[in-house]
């Protein structure tokens, strides 16, 4: 029986890393249902910020990557409705999956052009509903969900939501009757035989964060949160600048912290080689407003690395599981109050949140 093809739309897709959670969400879900599913998908030739092609790549043809799976690397010049159009109508597809709401060329014009239509569609909401992203250019993006219902594009679709706040956010944001689909995201296929042994001194804390400089993630929060803990901590910050105006906002807070405090931006790291980084640090570090999965947290949990994160995040319970922290972000006592605790912690106490995080990130 031949697999059912489904045509996916989706920005930046593999080799791809700097768009973070959402190219990490459709490659796990391709990975783990390859063998039950022909996926089709349709991105950009370029990457995250970036406006360099990727090496090797032959733009507007599908290829086929060693996974098993097609994808077309739209070139900037050949992005189109009339390609768009035309790869819609190549298959009898089974589903077309669009990931994402706000693009202009990979969420709002497929749906433009299925609009009416028997095809079934697809929307992954990918926490772009949530009161957190809701709140950063509110009105405009009520505005656009507002045209959207009235122009009938959400008509007949269906929704992907990974968690029980992300299906009432559909529910209130879409409409009270729309169609949608509980279905968690995947992590990664491997995950490590044990957690790595992590040398702790007291006195000591080596924290990291993965994500995207940006407001959504809470940078300058994580930083503020740095002022006036007692002892040596080293901070080191992995992800795209994607605000430069709230970048300088964090470079002067981090100009500000005391001598015992040392953040450091290291750039961009291809997420293939995230969960070795890992095995460098004692806890990560990300107080997010709002994640809907939260990947970075998910892989570092498989690799045993305990979670200092808000309470706006699907990772919750994590200090009665020994994994870890998750805090509310308007209570800054709180945090500055765990990260002295983890400071004073010596190897052995930090060896049993390690080991909480294991497990739990071994049930993923």
């Amino acid at each position: 029986m031949p697999k059912p093809k489904v045509l996916v739309f989706i920005d930046w897709y593999l080799p791809g890393y700097k768009a973070g959670g959402p190219v990490r969400s459709v490659a796990n879900l391709v990975d783990h249902l390859r063998d039950r599913i022909d996926f089709h998908i349709v991105t950009t030739d370029t990457d995250y910020t970036e406006r360099t092609p990727y090496a090797g790549v032959t733009p507007d043809r599908w290829t086929v990557l060693q996974g098993g799976e097609k994808v077309w690397y739209a070139s900037r010049a050949c992005i189109s409705t009339k390609v768009w159009r035309e790869l819609l109508a190549q298959e009898r597809w089974h589903t077309v999956y669009i990931n994402g709401m706000y693009s202009r060329w990979f969420s709002i014009e497929p749906l433009r052009l299925l609009r009416g239509s028997k095809q079934r569609r697809v929307v992954a909401v990918r926490g772009m509903l949530a009161s957190g992203m809701m709140r950063h250019g509110a009105l405009k993006k009520r505005a656009f969900l507002a045209a959207m219902r009235l122009l009938g594009a959400y008509r007949g679709v269906e929704f992907q939501a990974t968690n029980q706040e992300e299906l009432q956010d559909v529910k209130e944001w879409i409409s009270a009757d729309a169609i949608v689909h509980l279905v968690p995201n995947l992590g990664r296929r491997s995950v490590a035989a044990a957690p790595p042994s992590r040398a702790k001194e007291p006195g000591t804390l080596r924290l990291i964060s993965v994500a995207r400089i940006a407001v959504e993630k809470n940078t300058l929060f994580a930083i503020q949160c740095l002022r006036d803990v007692q002892g040596g901590v080293t901070c080191d910050l992995f992800g795209p600048v994607y605000d430069q105006g709230y970048w300088a906002q964090c470079r002067q807070a981090i100009a500000e912290l005391p001598a015992n405090v040392r953040v450091n931006y290291k750039g961009v790291i291809p997420s293939e080689q995230v969960p070795a980084l890992f095995a460098n640090y004692h806890a990560l570090f990300m107080p997010s407003q709002g994640e809907n999965f939260g990947h970075t947290m998910a892989e570092a949990l498989a690799s045993g690395l305990p979670l200092l994160i808000s309470d706006r995040t699907p990772w919750r319970g994590l200090e009665a599981a020994r994994a870890g922290w998750d805090l509310a972000l308007a209570d800054g006592t709180a945090w500055r109050t765990k990260l002295n605790e983890l400071i004073a912690m010596d190897q052995i106490s930090l060896s049993v949140w390690c080991a909480g995080a294991f497990a739990l990130g071994s049930d993923l």
